[in-house]
């Protein structure tokens, strides 16, 4: 079977409880302090509704937060980089986590899966772990590792290890220098802290509002209106014939959508909304908002037009602009420095491709390619590299920057007739 298949337990029967339980991300308890922790940090809302990162997906600004971040972190370009000096740095596309990064990071995943999977689990449980195997020049896969699996502990020399369940409820223990994890926010130093663990109240209420509007609407209890009889009461025949007709209202049948014939003097008195239909609209659009605060994302960019976003501006460049400022560099950083220090050695590191946040808006990504032409930062070669394009002849020049003199910087200065205009 090999080394990992043993460690991972490929082909061996688990046993059904306890496997189930923790093939679903349950805890398995088996001592006291386990059970102590459990209720400690028990997932139970006040609300009385049970907050698992599952059933957070379901609200609508919690998945659209989680999605937004986690394909921002997937579809921008990771590099691997290579310090030649202080002042030189070169692609290092012939190093094997190169390979992992952009192109294959175990058998069975792409790396936009990979990297999308890792930052969710971020998002929603704190942690992304990921067992490095070992290869002749390095790293050669990256096997991702359910965070319920996996519970770090900081020894008494400071250093970290990393004890797995695996399927069969056996268990192992990694060493620091074989997990890649990520994490954020923390407060003891070696694991992170999800937003769910503070937000677990605000989505426990928006699962209980959702709960009761779901119950609300299978039972038929929301009214729109009454039917008001000025005088006397309706006969036996005229009450079993508007009984019959309400039924298929209520259960949508063919005549849902028509006209509803009132007899005996029946009067329609349509029903408005109340203070407290109001105050629930209200408090829906406060949850979302909230929601948002804790992932650090403006309620517009998931959909929820219903507030402003004055404090980052009222375009959408505005307002992109700041997310990524306050909230993804965050996560850029986070993932950069975690796979230079645990996947990497110097002189390499990671770098994110920053400049592909834009290359969706070719105004603004072929104005600052003219910009950097112009002002001698970039070659015409180079900017083409960018847009994936063959060099062409003579491409490898540098401009001059406008309304200066001499050739400092420029290959061919002398050559004015191929500088662009300054505008």
């Amino acid at each position: 079977m090999g080394f990992f298949g043993d460690l991972f337990g490929f082909g061996r029967p688990a046993s059904s409880p306890r496997a189930s339980l923790l093939d679903s991300g349950g805890t398995v308890i088996s001592t006291p302090q386990q059970l102590e922790e459990a209720l400690r940090t028990g997932n139970v809302s006040e609300s009385g509704e049970h907050v698992s990162p599952e059933r957070a997906l379901s609200i609508s600004a919690a998945y659209g937060c989680v999605r937004l971040i986690s394909g921002a972190i997937a579809t921008v370009p990771l590099h691997i980089k290579r310090r030649i000096d202080e002042r030189t740095r070169e692609d290092a596309s012939d190093h094997p986590v190169s390979t992992l990064v952009r192109r294959r990071p175990n058998r069975w995943q792409k790396p936009h899966q990979f990297k999308r999977m890792m930052q969710a689990n971020i998002l929603l449980r704190g942690n992304g772990y990921a067992l490095k195997v070992p290869g002749v020049r390095g790293p050669q896969e990256l096997i991702p590792l359910h965070p319920d699996r996996v519970r770090p502990r900081q020894r008494d020399d400071w250093g970290v290890e990393y004890e797995w369940t695996r399927k069969n409820g056996s268990r192992v223990v990694f060493q620091q220098e074989q997990i890649l994890h990520l994490y954020g926010l923390t407060l003891d130093g070696f694991t992170g802290v999800t937003p769910l663990t503070f937000a677990r109240e605000t989505i426990g209420t928006a699962l209980s509002m959702d709960r009761y509007v779901s119950r609300t609407m299978r039972k038929g209890a929301r009214v729109s209106g009454a039917m008001q009889k000025k005088e006397g009461a309706l006969s036996d025949t005229a009450y079993d014939r508007l009984k019959e007709s309400l039924e298929e209202y209520r259960s949508g049948g063919d005549e849902e959508g028509s006209f509803l014939l009132l007899e005996e003097g029946l009067e329609w008195k349509p029903m408005s909304l109340t203070i407290a239909d109001m105050a629930w609209i209200e408090a829906k659009k406060l949850s979302r908002s909230e929601v948002c605060m804790f992932y650090g994302v403006p309620p517009s960019m998931i959909g929820d037009n219903s507030g402003s976003d004055s404090n980052w501006g009222t375009g959408l460049e505005q307002k992109s602009n700041g997310f990524q400022a306050f909230g993804l560099e965050d996560h850029y950083t986070m993932w950069e420095e975690g796979i230079t220090c645990d996947l990497l050695t110097d002189p390499h590191y990671a770098r994110f491709n920053r400049s592909a946040l834009v290359r969706s808006d070719i105004k603004a990504r072929w104005g600052s390619h003219v910009q950097a032409l112009q002002w001698g930062v970039m070659s015409p070669n180079e900017v083409r590299a960018l847009e994936d394009m063959n060099p062409r002849d003579d491409g490898d020049i540098y401009y001059p920057p406008p309304n200066t003199s001499g050739d400092a910087g420029s290959k061919d200065s002398e050559n004015d007739d191929d500088v662009p205009p300054a505008r």
